[in-house]
């Protein structure tokens, strides 16, 4: 059972949100909260597994929800972070995911690719839909550093999939090789990168021009 809380300004949309997603039988939704404050609260309250993040949590300018995001993420090493907003820019998105976010996904999604990547999400991947995981790859190659990672030919490919938001299963599918496998040249990517989260390892190489 995936518990999660939604943090929404807007008290329409986590009802809505909240009436679609219980339909699910693997999700329950444990707390809302429309601020900052409010979500830090329900967190040390409900203790869930994924926080449902909004970037923007007030009228005011500014994307509160992004420092949320390193808050949670921080206080709580072990909790999922999966931002679902309607901005979508290329910086954004990966500043979200330097942030601690695991994915990121636009409200135009329809429920089935919402479930999609809370389920990732929860499982330890990544998820992105297809605009933001253009959007990602966008913001990460925008300035890319000198040097080249030193990654074979396949963990490059391994770390382009990464990048479009692929689960180890998905990227076994595509590339016709055993799920065990693909762990293995993730963990070889981490280890060579020197990173701890596959998003720091596609944010890192995309630095320095290895993708």
């Amino acid at each position: 059972m995936i518990d999660l809380v939604l943090v929404d300004d807007h008290a329409v949309v986590r009802q809505g949100l909240r009436s679609v997603l219980e339909r699910a039988p693997d999700v329950r939704v444990v707390g809302e909260a429309a601020t900052p404050d409010e979500a830090l609260q329900v967190v040390a309250d409900t203790k869930p597994s994924l926080v449902l993040l909004d970037l923007k949590l007030s009228s005011a300018p500014g994307l509160e929800g992004l420092d949320l995001c390193a808050r949670l993420t921080t206080t709580y090493p072990g909790l999922a972070v999966l931002v679902l907003t309607t901005a979508l820019e290329d910086q954004l998105v990966v500043t979200a995911l330097r942030n601690g976010a695991k994915g990121y996904v636009v409200k135009e999604v329809d429920t089935s690719e919402l479930l999609r990547a809370i389920r990732a999400v929860d499982q330890g991947e990544n998820a992105f839909d297809p605009r933001s995981s253009s959007a990602m790859v966008r913001g990460l190659t925008a300035s890319p550093g000198p040097g080249e990672a030193q990654l074979t030919p396949r963990e490059l490919e391994v770390l382009r999939l990464l990048a479009h938001g692929l689960s180890n299963r998905e990227i076994s599918e595509r590339l016709f090789i055993a799920e065990t496998t693909v762990k293995f040249h993730v963990a070889n990517v981490m280890r060579k990168l020197e990173v701890t989260r596959r998003s720091e390892a596609v944010y890192v190489a995309s630095q320095l021009g290895a993708i």
